[in-house]
């Protein structure tokens, strides 16, 4: 039994089924994102942890009591809008305590409660000023003071950091992030970018479709997507997928696949998972994210399978800290991640260490993992 539970949760617009049959355990201090593309029913599920949504049929749970048909009121949660939803006639105080007031707090606890808020959040000098004369990560501290003001349950955040531009994005993801570890409260939180999920969660639900697609920890989703969507949505660049064919030499499993020149070339995989045999002989997609193929110098020093291909280099893309190189694999683009220093040039050949460790590969039918 978890803090928040969400039980069988389907949600159905007349005829259609949006939400499909959620299951999702959050234990009480976690911090859950629940990440994916625009339309996957992100946004729908946490509106009806909020009670903003009905619920089709499962239960949602807080603490053990159902809130199917619970107004939001009576459900002890806080929600951190995108839009902020600040009260423009009101200062920074007011909006922090205006649902302390509504619920009949005594004065003196709520401005209480707004001191230690403005303090833990560094809004102090702000409390007597009104939202129009705050920048946008200001008016978002504000937001988020309100929910905390309040000591409720459950935290839930639907995409607070969207309007932000990309330098105050990373300030305040780190914000939350402090705050999430300074007061181990419970938080739902809604995003499209996977990095945000990725840095600030302790799971991930990876939402398509209305379907949860997996649910683990941000190493679990990173390392062991469990299907095609999650390998390629979850990360950036994404995962690279490569056709390949699965053959026997050696007494060792190859993945086969054709670099630039058209030849092929055969890619060794130690300790195969046993579910690899039934593939033998078969199409497969290989799965290998871009820090995996790399320079030799710059190869994990700790892998025990690095395997070594020259093809001809595509395009360079120098990123600062890392330099990024795309060559062509098994007709795809392939993208590796090198050192800022790698001595790469295009349309030259280079000695490419692949980490095969690192790889992973799936079913090109059911698109699911082979594991």
């Amino acid at each position: 039994m978890g803090f928040l539970d969400i039980d069988n949760v389907t949600k159905s617009y007349g005829a259609v089924e949006v939400l499909h049959k959620v299951d999702i355990e959050v234990h009480e201090g976690e911090f859950l994102v629940l990440v994916g593309p625009s339309g996957c029913g992100k946004s729908t599920l946490l509106n009806m942890i909020a009670g903003l949504e009905g619920i089709s049929s499962g239960e949602i749970r807080i603490k053990d009591r159902v809130m199917n048909g619970v107004h939001p009121s009576r459900r002890n949660i806080a929600m951190v809008f995108q839009s902020y939803a600040l009260y423009p006639n009101m200062t920074v105080g007011q909006n922090i305590t205006f649902g302390l007031e509504m619920h009949g707090t005594p004065k003196s606890e709520r401005e209480k409660a707004m001191k230690d808020v403005a303090q833990l959040l560094q809004i102090e000098p702000l409390l007597d000023r009104k939202p129009g004369q705050l920048s946008g990560g200001q008016r978002q501290r504000v937001a988020m003071g309100r929910a905390l003001v309040r000591n409720p349950d459950v935290f839930l955040f639907d995409e607070p950091l969207s309007n932000l531009d990309a330098k105050l994005r990373v300030d305040m993801r780190i914000e939350i992030k402090k705050l999430h570890q300074r007061l181990g409260t419970t938080i739902v939180y809604v995003t499209h970018d996977q990095i945000e999920a990725m840095t600030l969660s302790t799971r991930i639900a990876v939402m398509f479709d209305g379907y949860v697609q997996q649910l683990g920890t941000p190493k679990e989703i990173y390392d062991a997507p469990a299907n095609l969507f999650v390998a390629t949505f979850m990360g950036s660049p994404a995962m690279n997928v490569l056709p390949a064919t699965l053959v026997e030499r050696d007494g060792a499993l190859h993945a086969l696949i054709s670099a630039a020149d058209g030849k092929e070339r055969a890619l060794r995989i130690e300790n195969a998972p046993p579910a690899y045999a039934t593939y033998k002989d078969a199409k497969v997609l290989l799965g290998i994210r871009p820090e995996a193929i790399t320079d030799p110098e710059g190869a994990d020093r700790n892998a025990r399978n690095i395997k070594h291909l020259t093809n001809k280099v595509t395009v360079i893309e120098p990123a600062g800290a890392d330099t990024f190189v795309t060559m062509t694999l098994s007709g795809k683009d392939c993208i590796a991640r090198m050192r800022a220093d790698a001595d790469v040039i295009p349309g030259r050949d280079f000695a490419f260490a692949i980490n095969m460790d690192k790889a992973v590969l799936f079913d090109p039918k059911t698109e699911q993992r082979i594991a």
